[in-house]
């Protein structure tokens, strides 16, 4: 049975051209193609990032957040009380009105008092300042390294200034070296952000963190596999091309640095909405909805392929909104504390 499943998921018809089979993605002839198998590396890959995370947040980050004046507020702790923190755990954070009744009579205190002690209680699961700096600061030195790496893998490529180049001698491109690293460190790091996402500060947008992660990691498996090797480089610089000035925003923000923080968000908003919003959609999915069909009659992999980036697109969509929102109340000097916090929450 599972033979069965595993040569029907497998099937050329499904994911590659109608001329492809699997075996003319071979290795021979000195030529090397991507495969499937390679990917495995990602997954110790993953874990040793979360091993390098943790040294440089400890060893790194937290005296760097220390210099720029990083400092943590003293809150006070809820006074423990079982009956409280049993309804906290299981039922509600926020209780009703008439839970709040109910409780105040269960434990003999006042309305106020049970009020104040969810309050505190809540306030004791926010994540520190220290470790909304340290998790920002790491991603921002992943994301800007990412995107020096791709651009060097990049700039002498042709397929970076003609789109058309992308599709030159599909489907049997040959992989380059920095290619495969590019990959494999990508999508490692993508794997990292999945498995440490229980652990990672909890953001207003955490669902669509879910979703983006989960398609990206689809997203890059798939290009691998189906050679679309072209493609998923500029898909993933396109990415790395804003994300690490909107970490350093964050970082700034949390030094208390204002004036700094919302000069970078400004660029950051800039550049995320010219390249996803004008060349992700209007020259990245032109290439890959358009270019395809000039070889080959669209299959499922095209179409899988393509429904992935419109995905990608929507998040795009849904992230701009926000940033847009937040941009306009920077640039007019209207962004109360609680709207600071809030674009925290934000990632692309």
């Amino acid at each position: 049975m599972l033979q069965v499943v595993y040569e029907w998921f497998w099937w050329d018809r499904l994911w590659l051209p109608y001329n492809l089979t699997w075996s003319d993605l071979q290795d021979r002839d000195g030529r090397v193609y991507a495969k499937a198998t390679d990917l495995w590396v990602t997954l110790p890959l993953a874990l040793l990032f979360m091993v390098i995370r943790q040294l440089f947040e400890r060893y790194l980050a937290t005296p760097l957040a220390s210099l720029l004046g990083v400092r943590e507020t003293v809150r006070p702790r809820a006074n423990h009380n079982p009956t409280l923190e049993s309804f906290y755990n299981s039922s509600a954070k926020h209780p009703k009105q008439s839970d709040v009744e109910s409780l105040s009579r269960q434990t003999g205190c006042s309305v106020r008092q049970v009020q104040r002690w969810f309050r505190r209680r809540r306030n004791q699961d926010r994540p520190s300042l220290l470790k909304k700096f340290r998790e920002a600061s790491w991603r921002f030195t992943f994301y800007l390294l990412a995107f020096i790496a791709g651009l060097a893998a990049l700039i002498d490529k042709p397929w970076f200034y003609d789109l058309k180049e992308v599709w030159k001698g599909f489907p049997t491109l040959t992989m380059l070296p920095s290619q495969y690293w590019y990959y494999m460190i990508e999508l490692g790091f993508y794997w990292s952000l999945l498995f440490s996402v229980a652990s990672d500060v909890k953001r207003k947008d955490f669902n669509e963190q879910i979703v983006h992660h989960v398609a990206t990691i689809i997203l890059i498996s798939f290009s691998w596999c189906v050679n679309y090797i072209r493609a998923g480089t500029l898909i993933m610089f396109v990415h790395d091309s804003s994300d690490y000035l909107l970490e350093s925003a964050k970082m700034f923000n949390y030094a208390g640095w204002k004036n700094t923080c919302n000069a970078i968000f400004i660029v950051f908003a800039a550049i995320f909405i010219f390249t996803r919003l004008v060349i992700f959609p209007f020259w990245i999915l032109y290439c890959t909805w358009v270019y395809p069909v000039q070889l080959y009659p669209p299959f499922f992999g095209y179409y899988f392929f393509n429904g992935l980036l419109l995905v990608l697109q929507g998040l795009h969509v849904f992230w701009a909104v926000l940033i847009l929102r937040m941009a306009a109340k920077f640039l007019t000097g209207k962004v109360p504390e609680r709207g600071r916090r809030r674009a925290e929450g934000w990632t692309g």
